[in-house]
This record gives structure tokens, sequence and C-alpha cells, in this order.
């Protein structure tokens, strides 16, 4: 058996551990269900559920050879510390050492979406390109950049964290941030879900149901634009103008060949041409690869960015050894 890479990504809402292959390849995974957290909770779950899946669904052969580890927040990825969850909850632990002595297995850790942008680079539209964007649309709005083969990760570890700028969308919500109408509050699944609250006042004829208890379907959102209801029409307009004008800013910012891009909202029909339509020809000249979607499965990209998290520590130490 070809030796595999244990990877394990956690989210808002879930927690997927799963086996990768040297190859990219997802060859089996389990899901577990999240509650809001801490990071000392969260090392705790992380802990819990991977003795959970040795016990229950075990190794496709050998032990895996490193396990690699995608976090939401800031990552310092060369010392395996998780920095932080958001602005109110800093925390910083030592998640590789504290995982690698309870398991005996060596672990890397890093940013989410810099965990998958990772997988882009060694099995995706990445390998083709030293200098290009990988934009996550989903819950959250991030992106990863990668100039001249290397991911800017900043100062602080902070670099992409692009769903905080403004691009010009008025609505009236206030992010996380503090700041009012940033991209992720207008075009991801949770802006639209908080834009629909604030402007159902305003169509009190839509048929966009906006329930107590759960987010608002975005996939019925763009569905209703697509017979007229005005309240959808805009809520649409809004995410796929905003979305537009920020590859745009990026574009000019950081000169790319290409824009990848994945993320749950990827998977709402229509929605990845709207926003091609709205994107200028002039700004884009340069983005001579265009502007795609991810090749690789984007309901598993995290969890097979983790494993070349794992994959590409592993290859590190052998250099430098």
């Amino acid at each position: 058996m070809a030796h595999t890479f244990l990877g394990i990504v956690l989210g808002g809402t879930r927690l997927m551990i799963g086996e990768i292959s040297l190859q990219g390849e997802l060859l089996r995974k389990k899901d577990y269900k999240t509650v809001f957290f801490n990071q000392a909770s969260a090392q705790d779950m992380i802990i819990s559920s991977l003795h959970d899946y040795e016990s229950h669904v075990g190794w496709v052969g050998v032990k895996p050879v490193a396990m690699g580890v995608g976090l939401i927040g800031r990552v310092d990825s060369e010392r395996g510390i998780w920095q932080q969850i958001d602005p109110d909850r800093t925390h910083p632990i030592n998640l590789a050492h504290t995982l690698e002595e309870t398991f005996g297995m060596p672990c890397f850790i890093d940013n989410d979406v810099k965990a998958s942008t990772r997988a882009v680079m060694r099995w995706g539209a990445g390998h083709e390109s030293n200098n290009f964007i990988y934009l996550y649309i989903g819950t959250g709005i991030a992106a990863s950049i990668v100039i001249d083969g290397q991911q800017i990760r900043g100062a602080h570890f902070n670099a992409g964290e692009v769903g905080h700028l403004k691009v010009g969308t008025s609505v009236g919500v206030r992010c996380a941030c503090g700041r009012t109408d940033c991209v992720e509050t207008i075009a991801s699944s949770v802006g639209i879900d908080r834009c629909a609250r604030i402007l159902r006042k305003d169509y009190p004829d839509t048929a966009l149901q906006v329930p107590n208890n759960e987010r608002v379907s975005v996939e019925e959102v763009f569905r209703l634009s697509k017979t007229g209801d005005p309240l959808c029409v805009r809520l649409a307009d809004n995410a796929a103008n905003a979305l537009a004008d920020l590859i745009m800013n990026l574009v000019r910012v950081t000169d790319p060949d290409t824009i990848i891009l994945g993320g749950e909202m990827l998977g709402i029909e229509g929605f990845l041409d709207q926003v091609k339509m709205k994107l200028q020809p002039i700004t884009m000249r340069f983005v001579t690869k265009g502007v795609v979607p991810t090749r690789l499965d984007a309901r598993y990209i995290g969890l097979i960015g983790a494993g070349a998290v794992a994959i590409d520590g592993i290859e590190k130490q052998s250099n430098q050894s």
C-alpha cells in the first residue's frame, strides 16, 4: 500500500477528517458536526474526533505518514501555532505540537483557504501558474494570493482577508470587522442571508421565505431572481456586482494570469456566469488563463488541501535533513 496522508479541516459548522493519497485522491472520510467554539475547545474536539476516526474508520493501509490541518483564522504555519479565530478570540495554541505528541504522527497546520490553495498548486490549475488568486466564496469570502510561486502571508499571517474590502455596493449591513458593507456581507451565503433580512421590509410582495431559525436559501434567491422577484433580483445583482468588483480590484493590485474560484457559491446555477458578465475586458485583459472554477472537488478541496499541507511539510523536512 502506497503512503497516505491524513487531512483535517475545521469549518464553522463541521469538522472533516479524511485520508489522502500522494496524488490528491480522497480515499475515505468522515464528517463531524461542530458547535460554537474557541481554540481550546476546538483542539479538544479535533483530538476526540481523531480518536473516533482511528477507531471506527481506520487507516487505508499502514498509519499515514503525517497529518495536515486546515483551520479558520490566523495560523503561523512555520511554527505550528494557531494564532486566532477572530478578533474577539485570540488565544494562541501550539496545535501542531499537541497533535503530534498525542498521535505520534508529524503534524502541520495552515489556514483553511491557504491549505486549499496548496491543493490547487499541487494538483489543480495552480500547478500551471506561478501568479494566481484562489478565491473562496462560500459562507464567507477569502483569498490566497500566489505571486512568483509563493503564497503571500503577511507580517501577522493575515493576508488574503479580502472579504473585508468594500466594493461600493451599499445595503447598510455591519460586518464583524467593524466596517459596513464589506463584500463578505453582500456576496457570501451568510451575507446574502443578512441582506435579505435587512431589505425584506422594502419588498412586501417577495416570494422569498426568510426563516427565523435558519439561513435563507441562496439557491432559492437565485432561482426567484430569474422569475423577476424584485427582492431576489436585487440580492443576486448585488452579490454578482460586489464579487466582480472584488475580482477586478484584486487583478489591478496583484496582476495574476489566473483567477481560480472555489466554495459552495459556485454550486449555484448561473452565478459564475452572472459574475463574469460584469467583468470589464480592459481590466481583465492580462488574466490570460481566465476566471475558472477549481478543477478539484469543491466539496472536499479543504480536506484535500489539508492533505497537501501534510505532504508539503514532510517534503520540506526531507529537504532540510
